[in-house]
């Protein structure tokens, strides 16, 4: 019987490098993370163990009586970030940032560190990446300065625990989790094993002590945040900015929130002076033009449950070429070729087929879901014919290969926003519900109808120039 437990305990166990899960036979892909190859064997299998019943800490109450004002959400001094956590940051919440270098994220977080500190708040700022006197000088440059914000330079988690113990702060953030490491633990800063007992060291911190703790995080190449899963996992919100580094615009996108919804998205403006929240960004997307140009369509896109105005730009010209070129910008390439092979087949334009086409977004935004697809749509056929829609127009809705224009989610949020904004027309799918007062909408079945805010002289026009060129 000896010999069997024996041979038990040395058999080899195989864990995931990715998640973490553990299992007694090798397998080539991991059930829980669903990733190839990335079991590997570390050691002999687990011994079974029993656990006998001990003495609670808390004992356990009906949930009517659980008092839920511990859970009260504290405003961080930024709005727009105040808006994807649910209100603020909840005491003893853990949330993780992660976004792509360059991108903003430190200067964000230390913009939100000076804010939330006051007299009977303190901040603690630690930096792994840069020097104290580094993060000193992005906060004079951006305003960042308080007496109840304590800056720290450590990369070693017990001198990161030993500052909680003297500065007692009730907002914690710490840039970035994979530069610190703890002694105890064998394995390079960023490591599996390390950021899970660094982060499992700061979540018990936090809980303990009541403290809001913010992370940021490092991406991989693919944009996923870096290291294991399990650190999504185990934290209470997770957070992606997001953002062209090329564009003044970033996005605040909800992944995950324990405390609120995942619908919500926080605009920001990236400049000289630092990071500032944008109430009402739609202005970033538009060109304020007296008269309309040919080649332009206004479309309202969802970031979440915000409603956006967004301005699509085409531009077609004669191919000195075989094969045109088909250059997009801020646009999904897939979408923009399937809305030309509808505007030639449904909607009868057959001079696309052999020009040049570019087409972009204004202000960085990125448009990708159906409902820009009619804005697209019209905004091709306009630089196609050389004539401009009518003013204050926007389109909604997305367009199938049949031609035909779908509804979407959202088209009375969307209504709304374009009707605040001083948009009077709309080019909608059918049954758009209550419309807002002083807006006109005409609803559309499929791109021929859409196609008639154009002039009918100039819809025939395209054809006509492809058959004086055969």
């Amino acid at each position: 019987m000896a010999s069997r437990k024996t041979s038990a305990k040395e058999r080899p166990s195989y864990r995931c490098t990715e998640c973490g899960w553990t299992t007694a036979k090798w397998l080539g892909r991991c059930p829980e993370c669903q990733a190839w190859g990335t079991v590997e064997e570390f050691g002999g299998a687990p011994a079974v163990r029993t656990t006998a019943p001990g003495r609670v800490t808390t004992a356990a109450l009906p949930i009517g009586q659980v008092d839920g004002r511990q859970a009260t959400a504290r405003s961080t001094g930024v709005p727009e970030l105040d808006r994807v956590l649910g209100g603020g940051l909840v005491p003893g919440a853990v949330a993780l940032l992660a976004g792509e270098p360059g991108v903003g994220k430190s200067t964000l977080l230390l913009d939100v560190a000076a804010k939330a500190a006051s007299g009977n708040h303190r901040t603690l700022y630690v930096t792994g990446e840069e020097s104290a006197s580094q993060v000193r000088l992005r906060a004079d440059r951006i305003g960042a300065l308080d007496d109840h914000l304590y800056l720290a330079a450590e990369t070693d988690l017990s001198a990161v625990l030993g500052h909680l113990d003297t500065v007692k702060p009730s907002l914690l953030v710490l840039d970035s989790v994979q530069t610190v490491a703890s002694p105890e633990i064998d394995g390079a800063p960023g490591g599996m094993a390390q950021v899970r007992e660094v982060a499992g060291a700061l979540i018990r911190a936090s809980k303990e002590r009541a403290m809001s703790t913010l992370l940021v995080g490092h991406v991989t190449k693919d944009g996923a945040i870096a290291g294991p899963r399990l650190l999504e996992h185990l934290v209470d919100v997770v957070l992606h900015f997001e953002g062209d580094r090329h564009a003044r615009l970033r996005l605040v996108r909800g992944v995950k929130n324990r405390y609120g919804t995942t619908d919500e998205v926080g605009c920001f403006e990236l400049h000289d002076e630092g990071i500032t929240g944008l109430a009402d960004p739609s202005g970033l997307f538009l060109t304020r033009r007296a008269e309309p140009v040919p080649g332009t369509c206004l479309t309202v896109t969802l970031e979440g449950r915000r409603p956006l105005v967004a301005e699509v730009q085409a531009l077609t010209v004669d191919s000195q070429i075989p094969s045109p070129r088909r250059t997009t910008s801020g646009l999904e390439t897939s979408r923009v070729s399937m809305m030309l092979a509808v505007l030639e087949q449904r909607g009868r334009i057959s001079a696309l087929g052999k020009r040049d086409i570019y087409s972009a977004t204004v202000g960085g935004v990125k448009l990708s879901e159906p409902a820009a697809d009619l804005a697209v749509a019209l905004a091709l056929a306009s630089a196609a014919s050389d004539t401009p829609l009518p003013k204050n127009l926007v389109a909604i809705g997305e367009v199938g290969l049949a031609g035909e224009v779908r509804r979407v989610t959202g088209v009375q949020r969307r209504l709304s926003e374009a009707a605040r904004l001083g948009f009077t027309h709309a080019l909608v799918p059918s049954d758009p519900g209550r419309i807002p007062d002083g807006m006109r909408v005409l609803e559309v079945a499929d791109v021929g109808q859409a196609l008639s805010v154009l002039p009918k002289r100039v819809r025939r026009e395209a054809p006509r120039e492809e058959e004086q060129r055969r």
